[in-house]
């Protein structure tokens, strides 16, 4: 039997955490990893306290026909990129591989057509997260290399097209 390669054995572990994300859309798994060791995880889905959308049985995004990749200041959800960058704290993420891994909620099919969305790109970049691993099927993934989005930035390229 072939040993697993690492980069598929942390994605595993983020597509295992991807299962508990409470969002009807997409379900999102990230995880932490710095010199071999898991410093975190995360999934998405409401603020601790709240109600989540797989409690409320509808999604405030969807119901108000919200395009995927658009207006997530809507969206109850933490991102699961931000639920692991505060279960950690930034000495650990300085450096590290974020390894993440999505399923459309509703077909349990892997989505790897995916990348942070623009706020969460900021919070990668403020941890120090120095690359993001994502998987494009059960052995096929791209990486990131953080600092591209200091130069290609989204955020300025956003206001450029709005004429500001």
């Amino acid at each position: 039997m072939e040993r697993r390669d690492k980069t598929n054995y942390y994605l595993d572990i983020a597509e295992a955490v991807s299962e508990r994300s409470t969002c009807l859309r997409r379900k999102f798994g990230a995880i932490v990893v710095k010199n071999d060791e898991i410093i975190s995880t995360g999934y998405n889905g409401a603020p601790r306290g709240r109600q989540n959308c797989t409690d409320l049985d509808f999604c405030y995004r969807e119901r108000m026909g919200v395009p995927r990749g658009q207006r997530y200041e809507l969206c109850r959800s933490v991102h699961a990129e931000a639920n692991a960058i505060i279960s950690a704290s930034r000495a650990d993420l300085l450096g590290a591989t974020l390894y993440l891994a999505c399923h459309d909620a509703k077909t349990d099919r892997l989505d790897g057509a995916v990348e942070p969305c623009s706020m969460c790109k900021r919070l990668i970049l403020n941890a120090g997260i120095a690359q993001v691993v994502i998987r494009q099927d059960e052995n096929a993934h791209f990486t990131i290399d953080t600092t591209a989005w200091i130069t290609d930035d989204d955020s300025l390229a956003e206001d450029l097209s709005k004429g500001y």
